[in-house]
């Protein structure tokens, strides 16, 4: 079973702090490199940026899987889009439904705002998410680099789901 719970004390900041840390060891050094997912855990996943980020007014939420936290995800109303900021898994939960409990519940989110649909950012190199984005409707509407400080950018592609 799979659950979405709203983050939004200390201690919920630092536990996607830790989930973060966890998901991003395993996954990006080989896409972005060591360094650079050092560099995005301290400015966009730490409990200090989690806690910016929720008063700036971002919705973050902890995925539970068996009772189990195993990943968290962010979203924010941009425009006529609701904007998935996050969405991370760890890699012993992948494939077992949780990132599509994840994009139900943000798909929902969206309608009840009524919002034209969802719009994220993904690595150009995370050909796995890339996949499962679009098996579930996404489609790549444009490239974006963004330089995000350091000497670092995040070279995605932006993908939609239109409802």
């Amino acid at each position: 079973m799979v659950a979405v719970k709203s983050i939004k004390t200390q201690e919920d900041f630092k536990l996607v702090e830790t989930l973060a840390s966890q998901i991003w060891h395993q996954h990006y050094p080989d896409i972005i490199g060591l360094e650079q997912v050092e560099y995005m855990l301290a400015k966009f996943n730490s409990a200090k940026a989690i806690e910016e980020q929720v008063r700036l007014g971002a919705q973050f939420y902890c995925l539970i899987h068996n009772e189990t936290p195993v990943g968290y995800m962010a979203i924010k109303p941009e425009d006529d889009f609701l904007f998935l900021s996050k969405l991370y898994v760890a890699e012993t939960s992948r494939g077992k439904g949780v990132g599509r409990v994840a994009l139900n519940f943000i798909d929902e989110e969206a309608k009840k705002q009524q919002l034209l649909g969802i719009r994220l950012k993904v690595n150009k190199y995370n050909t796995a998410s890339i996949a499962a984005y679009e098996k579930l409707g996404f489609k790549n509407v444009k490239a974006s680099v963004t330089d995000i400080g350091n000497g670092f950018v995040m070279d995605d592609f932006e993908m939609e789901k239109l409802f």
